[in-house]
């Protein structure tokens, strides 16, 4: 029996013993909703059904059982090398994996709260100690105590934790309310557009940008590096230099250089920005565009052909120097522009494979039948499909741009 069916027959079994509650329970078509006890009974056994059981996937689940422990192991010992304790003997390779463990976990904490955990963990090796070596089992009391100060300490944690995440869960919905939510279409232009945070926020960046001129948009895709918070912070400053300078007039090479000397002098020195900007002519589907570092789009021609969009500048951020150019193409009928971060391409199995441009540029190969939002879903179950256990490292964002004939 599958992990699936398992779960499946624990909700049907639920069911039907809410339907055995209900016929046995008396007056159950006239009773009023909390005036007896059964009413009361129903009310915390539904509350207890929906609490373990609303939402629950077996993805999420399988995260809990798989993925989740071994992150969490890789989070508290990242830094340490294991390896450089191969030469010691066993008996003292073990105690001296245990400490480094116990210090990068100490170090995590507050000051305060190193002292704790200190404590908590020295309270059980005396427990354990006492429990081994004493015949009475007198180290019982000293586990009971250290166990105290361990839990306190757990929810200390936690309640920062949901502190933060009630926060984050704010930030993920201004950082979404900044990029557009539904698809584009006009003038035989659709465009539909997915971004995936890799966190609860990101630094991925796509926005479609009404131009002075007639019948244009702006067209742009973005990658601050990083991920998370500080990365999502970059995205904002990018977001809104870049439209306050596109409604001061600047366009093409001009504007990007001049968003390019104001990140220079605003974000930190190891952060960097790639930037594909086009400018689509929404009548005759020509599109001039800068592409500062950033991953190289597939033009879909109709005929099952793939073109490559590359790079006409280096990435924002670097030096105040840098010059940028223009290149110009053209979105003919029926071809669509694919345009993505490298989220997508550079995303690993738990082999440490990546998923690579190359099997990108097959996938579309093999799937240009499907529609724009179709092939974007696909695309994204794909990566994940691809990683398997190792959860997404990196933010993802695909934007399709598809021109159609337009009927007089």
């Amino acid at each position: 029996m599958t992990f699936r069916s398992e779960f499946s027959g624990l909700r049907q079994r639920l069911a039907d013993f809410t339907a055995r509650f209900e016929e046995k329970r008396p007056n159950s078509g006239t009773e009023k909703a909390g005036s007896a006890p059964f009413g009361l009974l129903r009310s915390i056994y539904f509350n207890l059904r929906n609490l373990f059981t609303q939402d629950v996937t077996r993805e999420g689940l399988r995260d809990l059982l798989k993925r989740d422990p071994r992150e969490t192991f890789r989070y508290f010992t990242q830094g340490i090398d294991f390896t450089s304790f191969g030469p010691f003997p066993w008996y003292k390779r073990y105690p001296a994996m245990v400490g480094k463990i116990f210090l990068a976990m100490a170090y995590r904490l507050s000051p305060p709260r190193r002292i704790a955990f200190a404590i908590g963990t020295f309270l059980f090796i005396i427990g354990w100690a006492k429990f081994v070596f004493t015949p009475n089992g007198s180290g019982v009391r000293w586990w009971f105590v250290s166990i105290v100060i361990l839990v306190l300490l757990l929810f200390m944690e936690l309640r920062d934790k949901l502190d933060l995440k009630g926060d984050l869960e704010i930030a993920r919905e201004i950082q979404f309310g900044l990029v557009p939510s539904q698809p584009f279409q006009e003038g035989g232009i659709t465009i539909h557009c997915v971004m995936r945070p890799a966190n609860t926020v990101g630094g991925d960046y796509y926005d479609i940008i009404e131009l002075s001129e007639a019948n244009h948009i702006g067209v742009v895709v973005g990658d601050v590096a990083g991920k998370g918070m500080p990365a999502a912070l970059l995205m904002a400053l990018l977001q809104g230099s870049l439209r306050t300078l596109i409604t001061a007039g600047f366009r093409g090479p001009e504007l990007i250089t001049k968003l390019n000397a104001y990140l220079c002098g605003s974000i930190p020195e190891n952060s960097l920005v790639t930037l594909f900007f086009g400018e689509l002519n929404l009548a005759t589907g020509d599109l001039c565009y800068v592409n500062a570092g950033h991953n190289a789009p597939f033009l879909i021609g109709d005929s099952r052909t793939l073109k490559r969009l590359s790079s006409t500048s280096i990435v924002l951020g670097i030096t105040k120097e840098s010059r940028f150019e223009a290149s110009e193409t053209r979105l003919e009928e029926g071809e669509r522009l694919l345009l993505f971060t490298d989220g997508v391409s550079e995303a690993f199995n738990p082999k440490g494979e990546e998923y690579g441009e190359a099997r990108l540029g097959e996938f579309l190969q093999n799937h240009m039948n499907l529609t724009q939002s179709q092939l974007i879903q696909e695309l994204i179950d794909d990566v994940l499909a691809f990683c398997g256990d190792a959860r997404p490292s990196d933010d993802m964002t695909l934007m399709s741009i598809g021109r159609q004939s337009v009927k007089s």
